[in-house]
């Protein structure tokens, strides 16, 4: 477990230059307490209400994008309709289940990628993201 892991989330907040409001701390002991984990903005605010904090859909999109701002957490684009946010910030891939809607992490030492392009002039890779789709076998 890393450091991030053993901090509450005023700490975690704090330590991203965020001021620990009441809805962000209820939110990110809402994200960080099942461990690394992959959410939708629906899902997190569906989490909330059943967990009683009265929260609307738009400070979950926007607190989502604060703590991702912050690098508390990333974005990771998996379908056009559909942004999840990963609570695991380092580097690493991902499975997509399609028709489940999950998402589940690969190693990044399981994926070697070579013969990247040279970035535009005055650009730099800052990471590479890897999404393999997988469905479920059909019978034949």
């Amino acid at each position: 477990m890393t450091k991030a892991t053993h901090m509450s989330s005023q700490e975690r907040l704090r330590s991203s230059g965020l001021r620990p409001t009441r809805q962000r701390v209820a939110l990110a002991d809402l994200i960080f307490a099942k461990g690394d984990r992959h959410l939708t903005v629906e899902e997190l605010h569906e989490e909330a209400v059943t967990a009683g904090v009265p929260v609307s859909l738009a400070t979950v999109y926007n607190t989502l994008h604060q703590f991702t701002e912050a690098g508390m957490i990333r974005v990771l684009a998996v379908e056009s309709a559909r942004t999840y946010f990963d609570t695991n910030v380092s580097d690493h891939h991902h499975f997509f289940i399609e028709g489940e809607n999950e998402v589940l992490d690969i190693p990044v030492s399981n994926i070697q990628i070579d013969n990247l392009p040279e970035p535009p002039e005055g650009m730099e890779i800052s990471h590479v993201d890897v999404v393999i789709r997988l469905r479920h076998k059909t019978e034949r």
